[in-house]
């Protein structure tokens, strides 16, 4: 497990390599946030923006979702994986929004994953890049790179690795940490692709050493 010294090593790195590393999710507001990120659900989002290109155009609104039946709603984002689930999840999600919150998307965490299709990562990143709420939202980048580099346990629950990092991560930086570890996963340390050749974290990275002498072996069984 890496010190406290080493995972700021880690971050000041991190800080060189993504100093704009920001929320990638197109929206206009709250409200557009939380539709985006339930919708990135196990897809890209690249993918997500350009559905919400022309889905944001013709629905601006909790009304304007449910104003149209379900299966048009589907249609509208088919090529998003699951969205026949996610169709109706926010439908549902707008229906509470109306009834109990008056059209407004709350900005109490706990408040948020009471919404359908909302879990804790949504909620997080609603609070933090919407309501300005020190927030550590970890996602499949966020887990994976904190597990590789050793700030957390490979056993290390979703929770746990939040906590973990709540923990050992200055809350003035959590949410800009958030987004740091997100570029870094995303852009550099790959999950099928690591850049370990040529990432500044290597004398750090345990799995980046591993996967290193894993390539001068075969080298060395070619040559």
């Amino acid at each position: 497990m890496l010190t406290l010294k080493q995972i700021r090593q880690c971050l000041d790195a991190m800080a060189e390599m993504f100093p704009d590393a920001h929320c990638e999710l197109n929206h206009r507001n709250p409200f557009d946030l939380v539709i985006a990120v339930a919708l990135s659900a196990q897809c890209t989002d690249a993918l997500v923006n350009r559905v919400t290109a022309d889905l944001f155009k013709k629905y601006q609104t909790p009304e304007d979702y449910l104003a149209v039946s379900l299966e048009e709603l589907q249609q509208d984002i088919r090529s998003i994986g699951l969205y026949r689930n996610k169709a109706k999840n926010i439908q549902k999600l707008c229906r509470m929004l109306i009834d109990e919150y008056g059209g407004e998307v709350p900005t109490d965490r706990d408040e948020l994953t009471n919404l359908p299709g909302v879990g804790r990562k949504t909620a997080n990143v609603v609070v933090s890049v919407a309501f300005g709420v020190p927030s550590i939202a970890v996602d499949t980048h966020v887990e994976r790179v904190s597990k590789r580099l050793g700030i957390c346990r490979w056993k290390d629950s979703v929770l746990e690795v939040e906590k973990t990092l709540m923990r050992k991560v200055p809350k003035d930086e959590w949410s800009v940490t958030h987004h740091r570890l997100i570029f870094f996963g995303r852009y550099h340390c790959k999950a099928q692709s690591p850049q370990c050749h040529v990432c500044p974290l290597l004398d750090l990275c345990r799995e980046g050493k591993k996967r290193m002498k894993g390539k001068e072996k075969k080298t060395d069984v070619t040559d």
